[in-house]
């Protein structure tokens, strides 16, 4: 399936948000690129603020247009407030899970790793990297020495990156717990959700 492979600084820049993680290249340039970047005075319209706002959300989590209506969609038909129901399914997808864990140094290789096999939930292999996750949910890196030994270089290099709380998480046993829902305070999000939620509601 396709995937954003192009320059993710140019992303963030575009954004003036660090949507992939700090980067030093984007505090030097802190505005959009191109050769009228710096200059860059532009009033935007409700729908381009709405735009930006989805969009960001999507390159954060790495889905394609046509995944992200369809969490939105979903988050429309459950109870309560359609914006945090949207970012609880954003967070709780399996990729993003292992990604919080910190068996992936990436989101995108956290996906990687689900849809090579990699990892297990609830005893059984899982390759789907949407695969929606409940709570007690047990996530587990597969016992075989290329999956653990690609999970300790990645725990490794994660150490700067704290578990949420609405994770626990046993280094040893390469395995963690999805212990309740996320709340929009634990996910603090990138981007407006009720802008998003708007845009899609026009």
């Amino acid at each position: 399936m396709a995937r954003y492979t192009g320059p993710r600084t140019r992303i963030s820049r575009r954004f003036g948000t660090p949507i992939f993680g700090p980067s030093k290249y984007l505090e030097r340039k802190n505005y959009p690129p191109g050769m009228h970047g710096p200059k860059s005075r532009r009033k935007h319209t409700e729908y381009a603020l709405g735009l930006i706002e989805k969009q960001k959300l999507r390159y954060y989590y790495g889905l394609l247009e046509k995944q992200f209506r369809r969490v939105y969609q979903r988050a429309l038909r459950q109870r309560g407030i359609t914006g945090e129901t949207m970012l609880q399914i954003l967070e709780t997808r399996l990729d993003n899970v292992v990604y919080q864990l910190g068996f992936g140094t990436t989101r995108a290789s956290a996906r990687q790793m689900v849809a090579h096999g990699h990892v297990k939930v609830n005893g059984h292999k899982v390759d789907i990297p949407s695969y929606a996750l409940k709570v007690n949910d047990v996530v587990e890196i597969k016992e075989t020495s290329v999956s653990r030994q690609m999970s300790t270089r990645n725990l490794e290099a994660s150490t700067s990156r704290v578990v949420p709380d609405w994770l626990s998480v046993n280094r040893d046993a390469f395995r963690g717990t999805l212990l309740r829902l996320p709340t929009r305070v634990d996910i603090q999000p990138i981007a407006n959700e009720q802008t998003v939620v708007e845009f899609y509601s026009r």
